[in-house]
């Protein structure tokens, strides 16, 4: 069993090109699935961007951006960032789930997505959001 996690910065349409930027930085490989890829499109202006994105090293290095849906309000200085929890094992995701969800607001229950086996997104009881995943490429 694994369990990592990870920074998730938010945008408005600019997530590729800051992909993009960190892979020139810290080398790796990015990988982007776009609301089209996804079949989640609310907004057809929408469709190319950014649903779920990475960038991921050799060394272990991995950062990861989306594009904030155009119906979600999105302010930068205040939910520009998610704390992404990754894990191999789905007993292991369900109770940390489990124990960040006391007192949390549950955006996305934990349950199978079209991008991953396991995903979920919670506010915790500090205003913190959370990411929670097994994702389909670990």
């Amino acid at each position: 069993m694994s369990v990592t996690t990870t920074t998730h910065i938010n945008f408005r349409g600019r997530a590729k090109e800051a992909l993009d930027f960190y892979a020139s930085v810290f080398g790796g490989d990015v990988v982007i699935a776009t609301y089209a890829d996804i079949h989640q499109v609310d907004d057809p202006a929408q469709a190319d961007s950014v649903a779920w994105g990475q960038v991921r090293t050799s060394d272990g290095f991995r950062i990861m951006a989306y594009d904030v849906q155009t119906a979600k309000p999105f302010d930068h200085g205040q939910n520009s960032f998610y704390v992404a929890l990754s894990g191999t094992a789905a007993d292991e995701i369900q109770r940390y789930w489990d124990g960040l969800a006391d007192g949390a607001t549950v955006l996305v229950p934990l349950a199978p997505a079209a991008f991953a086996p396991l995903y979920g997104m919670l506010t915790d009881c500090f205003d913190v959001t959370w990411i929670v995943d097994v994702p389909a490429v670990p």
